[in-house]
């Protein structure tokens, strides 16, 4: 079975094993064990947090297991907030008129101000999955295993959370909209900029960036292609998030110009849907033998620390008590009368 559950201290080289996999433009997954076990330290200490009543600078870094190999086949994240303990930098795509009643000249043109509006919002962040494990829903599994705990603590998170989506770039890691822009500030590779932003470097953000409007109509047309798009293998996360009920509000990186993705969270359906009830253990009715039978449901316990979220399929929809067999509910960490939060994997269909 695969499992969503927060990240321990023995999951060091398999994150790494991760990372390695990424690929250039993936900044929240790196090659470097001490960045790497910073950031576990980091999950492991806010998800050991009790009693928390707003958001602060914690880090919910999760990881998909098979429950079968024991393997760690993927990851998942969440900031509670960001850009208050160093600046977080971003575009937004907006306009600018010039015009000349004289000459019959009116022109809206397109332009890039660097700004900091995602300042104190949640991030989800931090999604991978191996290649291998992209099939039976394991992505959406992993996806929307985040929006379970964000619906069960509210007061953990702000009321708009966004995802920074990677953008554009070739198998070397070369991207059209730094090649066009950053470059000619930084006087580094795109790879470079990138490690350094990852590392927490981002001092050099503010002190080399151009702080007046960027005209987009004098960029290449190759930059101009890619602004607001997302890498290939990232066309997937994008679609998932849209049906979910984010959308693109003209923010993008300041990097590669790939697109920020906004809601409320309140307004995210797997949040907004989701309910919870008492878990019975026994014999579920509408059991599925087959993948094409019945719906799937996402079901996460109510806990923090120990939180765990899971996939099931059933053919009959659960009523106001949920029934699980055993090794699910080994899998959820929960006994007879727990309470569980449900909510269909999709609200377009089950399969």
């Amino acid at each position: 079975m695969m499992v969503i559950r927060p990240i321990c201290q023995n999951d060091l080289k398999s994150l790494y094993r991760l990372a390695e996999k990424t690929g250039i433009g993936f900044t929240s997954l790196v090659t470097d064990e001490a960045v790497l076990q910073k950031k576990i330290d980091g999950a492991i200490r806010s998800f050991a947090k009790e009693n928390v009543v707003s958001p602060s600078n914690e880090d919910y870094l999760m990881v998909l297991e098979d429950s079968t190999t024991g393997d760690i086949v993927g990851t998942c994240g969440i900031l509670a907030t960001v850009g208050l303990d160093e600046p977080f930098y971003s575009y937004h795509l907006g306009t600018i008129t010039h015009a000349s009643r004289e000459l019959g000249v009116h022109n809206a043109i397109p332009t890039l101000i660097l700004n900091n509006d995602f300042t104190g919002c949640s991030e989800i962040c931090t999604l991978f999955l191996e290649e291998n494990y992209r099939h039976s829903k394991n992505g959406q599994l992993l996806s929307k295993a985040r929006f379970m705990f964000m619906a069960q603590f509210p007061e953990r998170f702000t009321e708009k959370v966004f995802a920074e989506m990677r953008g554009v770039s070739d198998e070397n890691g070369v991207s059209p909209f730094w090649e066009s822009l950053g470059r000619h500030f930084f006087s580094i590779d795109f790879k470079e900029a990138d490690e350094l932003t990852a590392q927490g470097n981002k001092q050099f953000i503010a002190e080399l960036m151009p702080n007046n409007p960027v005209y987009v109509n004098l960029l290449p047309q190759a930059a101009r292609d890619v602004l607001g798009q997302v890498h290939q293998n990232t066309v997937p996360a994008r679609r998932l998030l849209e049906q979910e009920g984010f959308r693109y509000e003209n923010y993008v990186d300041i990097f590669d110009g790939g697109p920020s993705l906004e809601a409320r969270v309140q307004d995210i359906r797997a949040v907004r849907d989701s309910r919870l009830c008492l878990a019975n253990i026994g014999q579920p009715k509408g059991l599925c033998n087959t993948p094409n039978e019945g719906c799937f449901y996402l079901v996460s316990n109510a806990k923090v620390k120990d939180f765990r979220c899971i996939l099931i399929q059933r053919s009959i929809p659960p009523g106001s008590a949920m029934t699980l067999t055993q090794e699910e509910a080994d899998s959820l960490c929960i006994i007879n009368k727990e309470p569980v939060r449900i909510v269909e994997l999709s609200a377009y269909s089950g399969h």
